[in-house]
């Protein structure tokens, strides 16, 4: 018979004089009062190997349920990794294009949905537009791209058409937007970003006067989302989202919120801006003593350009002009019409300069011409060139002729023998300058009746909204002012290095002017800049208007219509590019026989 006298839990805190009688009285006594509670103890963990983890299947992503709205993009990219800006879905490159990369940032963070199966780089379905194609190697700081993307603005519920909304500034209005959307929807099984039947859309007045607007929207909103909904406050914060996919070398800068009614990135522009880059020197200048083609009575030295002669030069670029003379005829487009409008030409200072070497402003290197009093060598220019719109090749052309000004083998007056296409209707074949140095600098949509050419479209730069600084300068890391800071950093450091290693070279061993030449060089072929890094090698100086001429414009576009079994470039227009015929059996000697013309 079990005696209940075991002492009480408050006085006893040591079990060793317990009992066995005790102790087990005491364990039952624990057992009765924790089944007696409500709470349940927590079961035991599972052993190893017994645990199965739950996989969740990805939630599948319906582009119908999503507004759109249709934004333009300010970009910038440095071109040397890139193959151009244009992405060509049959054409294999050797490095990928801007386009691509793009393409992928939209399609990996949902702002356009393309179907299963869609090549990259296409952008059916998005209302994509784009500035400039900028060639293979060049930069853009200012390139802008029209797409209609996601919105964070919540479907409409009760609208037969789909508005276009206006908020804040009275030039943005409301509008009816026009069209069959639900045919476009069962087109494409809703995987596009073309305006939703029940969706609310911005946009501001037309750029053109006299483009035709639809009637203001004057009816109430149906829902109360319409008037709650701040369409950029609220809206997705697509630089951040855009930047965080793309390459450190490719930043979105900036976002329009309500582009201009009929807006197009490439026909809506009014003015491209590109800026040239060069030193001064152009490239490394040989000491007076040591040049074998120094004369003593001439103020020119080997690499120093002629600041002044280029400058009046490229001032005769000024004004509307035909330019085949300084572009590369596209036989493909059938291009007749070469006149295009050059509103500011000009050679300009950039404010940089490398102090590590100083050798280049000893009497030495640097003309006579030059001021004792000026040093800061070497320096930095650049060709600023604003236009309505330019060929292929254009700017290129255009700076490599300057450039052989600046050096003293054409006179300025080069440009307007060029330019003069009743006198000269067929190029001469002269080197282009390297594409690197070159930057699409801006794109301005100005109003058609402005002559400020002020750009109309509402830029909202990172940064600009109320409490998103740290987008533009991260706090305490990120943002798009740190990621350049490390991309410009990687880049100075290694301008210094090789900088100082060349200051370094120059002033060992014995000084300049005690330098001696195992042979008098005489004979030896020029150095002629082109905008590389190094000037390439000629023999005796050509003049440009003594070079072998190209074909004419004319006989260029036939040929090409004919290798693509047209009749005539008559016959390509006419048919709009639609139709290629199959070339019959005298068909070669059709082409030699044009050729020969």
């Amino acid at each position: 018979m079990a005696i209940d006298t075991a002492p009480s839990a408050q006085s006893i805190s040591d079990y060793t004089s317990w009992s066995h009688e005790q102790l087990v009285e005491r364990v039952k006594r624990l057992e009765m009062e924790l089944a007696s509670r409500p709470d349940k103890p927590c079961p035991d963990s599972p052993g190893p190997g017994r645990f199965k983890k739950v996989t969740r299947l990805p939630r599948a992503f319906d582009p119908s349920k999503y507004s759109t709205r249709l934004v333009a993009f300010k970009l910038a990219y440095l071109g040397k990794r890139y193959n151009g800006f244009e992405f060509h879905a049959n054409n294999t490159t050797p490095l990928p294009t801007v386009e691509e990369e793009l393409w992928k940032a939209f399609k990996t963070a949902r702002l356009i949905f393309p179907p299963e199966g869609q090549a990259v780089g296409d952008w059916e379905g998005c209302d994509y537009s784009k500035c400039g194609r900028t060639d293979k190697g060049v930069s853009a700081f200012g390139q802008v791209i029209g797409v209609r993307v996601r919105s964070n603005r919540p479907l409409g519920r009760n609208r037969e058409s789909t508005k276009v909304a206006s908020f804040a500034e009275p030039p943005m209005v409301d509008f009816i937007q026009q069209g069959s959307m639900q045919a476009r929807d069962e087109a494409s099984e809703s995987f596009n970003t073309w305006p939703r039947p029940n969706a609310v859309e911005l946009v501001s007045q037309p750029l053109r006067p006299s483009q035709t607007a639809p009637a203001p929207d004057e009816s109430e909103p149906n829902d109360e989302h319409d008037l709650n909904f701040d369409p950029i406050a609220d809206e997705l914060p697509y630089a951040v989202m855009l930047n965080r996919l793309l390459p450190p070398d490719i930043r979105i800068l900036a976002w329009c919120p309500a582009p201009p009614l009929g807006f197009s990135a490439r026909f809506s522009c009014r003015e491209r801006q590109y800026r040239y880059f060069f030193t001064q020197p152009a490239f490394s200048p040989i000491p007076c003593h040591l040049d074998p083609c120094f004369a003593p009575s001439s103020n020119a030295r080997d690499g120093f350009l002629d600041i002044e002669a280029m400058r009046a030069a490229a001032k005769l670029y000024e004004g509307l002009h035909d330019f085949r003379n300084l572009c590369k005829v596209d036989a493909s487009k059938q291009i007749e019409n070469f006149e295009r409008r050059i509103f500011h030409a000009d050679i300009e200072e950039v404010s940089d300069a490398t102090s590590v070497l100083a050798f280049l402003n000893s009497p030495n290197f640097y003309p006579s011409t030059l001021s004792p009093h000026q040093p800061g060598f070497p320096k930095l220019y650049s060709f600023t060139l604003h236009g309505s719109a330019f060929l292929w090749h254009q700017v290129r052309h255009m700076v490599a002729i300057l450039f052989l000004v600046g050096q003293g083998l054409e006179k300025a007056s080069i440009v307007s023998e060029l330019l003069d296409v009743t006198r000269n209707p067929r190029r001469p074949m002269y080197e282009m300058a390297a594409e690197t140095p070159l930057v699409l600098w801006d794109c301005i949509f100005a109003h058609e009746d402005d002559s400020s050419r002020t750009d109309a479209l509402q830029w909202v730069y990172l940064g600009d909204l109320c409490g998103t600084g740290d987008s533009k300068f991260g706090v305490p890391a990120g943002g798009l002012v740190d990621d350049l800071w490390r991309l410009w950093r990687e880049r100075k450091i290694d301008e210094v290095l090789a900088a100082n290693l060349l200051g370094l070279v120059v002033r060992q061993g014995v000084s300049v002017d005690r330098l001696t030449a195992r042979q008098n060089g005489r004979g030896r072929s020029r150095r002629v800049f082109q905008g590389g890094d190094a000037p390439r090698l000629h023999g005796c100086y050509r003049p440009v208007m003594q070079k072998p001429l190209m074909d004419s414009v004319d006989v260029t576009n036939e040929r090409y219509a004919l290798r693509k079994g047209f009749e005539s470039a008559a016959d390509l227009k006419q048919q709009g590019f639609r139709r290629l015929n199959k070339p019959g059996p005298d068909h070669d000697h059709t082409i030699q026989t044009a050729e020969e013309s």
